[in-house]
């Protein structure tokens, strides 16, 4: 599933491809992954804008237009956004296509469609949309997550992953963050202490830094997330074994020897 490293490589794609230049036409190969727009209405209010700067907050990327609608996409849990040249063979899970004044295409695949692209022409409305989520995890100040983590109920886990709470993390980035900081991900987020969520803070920004350097969460060795999957995992840290169970409906995996 794209979280946040994953959409801040989006939206690098989108401004080294797309901003500054123009949209020439837009084709519409899925309708399914279109939401409060239709086909017809994006190919007509697309059309001949050019793209401004482009920017992210938590899992959603907005593109603005110079003159005209904004473009949003959520990627759901396969989405991803592509350049390609025009004579690139499309893939099978190419839904929308954006073809643009240089020659080349921005992409949207998605294999699943739980989520996909929106249009707005108006900033009330886009802030409609986004009102609902908390801080840009890449960019939540300590004292501001520490009292986010000590107001509310339920895991530390499910809280990370609360996007009202905290935009952009999902399960691998939440994983890792509290491997890092040797918390166990079920315990209750307002029991923790001070210097626990100032760990949980430290090690949330190392871990996104790296993910965002390179565009996804980052399945190295001495990671978590480069083990989770192996037959019999063992953590990079002690080498003991690792568990796995589900929290708010995730598959969660910790260290019961470095995070007790």
């Amino acid at each position: 599933m794209p979280e946040l490293p994953d959409v801040e490589g989006f939206r690098e794609v989108l401004h080294s491809c797309g901003q500054g230049r123009r949209v020439e036409s837009v084709e519409v190969l899925d309708a399914g992954v279109l939401h409060g727009v239709t086909a017809r209405r994006l190919r007509k209010e697309l059309a001949g804008q050019r793209f401004a700067k482009p920017w992210r907050h938590g899992k959603w990327l907005v593109a603005p237009t110079d003159d005209g609608p904004t473009l949003i996409w959520h990627f759901g849990m396969t989405g991803e956004l592509r350049c390609a040249a025009a004579d690139d063979p499309l893939e099978a899970h190419d839904r929308v296509v954006l073809n643009l004044d240089d020659g080349r295409q921005l992409r949207y695949r998605d294999q699943r469609k739980l989520q996909g692209i929106r249009l707005t022409g108006s900033n009330a409305t886009l802030e409609r949309l986004l009102t609902d989520l908390g801080p840009d995890a890449l960019d939540v100040e300590r004292s501001e997550f520490l009292e986010l983590l000590a107001r509310r109920r339920g895991t530390v886990k499910s809280v990370l992953m609360d996007q009202s709470v905290l935009a952009g993390l999902g399960n691998l980035l939440s994983d890792e963050i509290l491997w890092r900081a040797r918390v166990d991900p079920g315990r209750p987020a307002r029991d923790l202490s001070e210097a626990e969520c100032g760990s949980l803070h430290a090690a949330m920004g190392r871990v996104l830094r790296s993910s965002v350097r390179a565009a996804r969460v980052p399945p190295r060795r001495t990671w978590l997330t480069g083990r989770r999957d192996d037959g019999e995992p063992e953590c990079p840290r002690c080498d003991g074994a690792l568990r796995s169970r589900r929290i708010s409906g995730r598959r969660t995996v910790w260290c019961p020897r470095c995070q007790s």
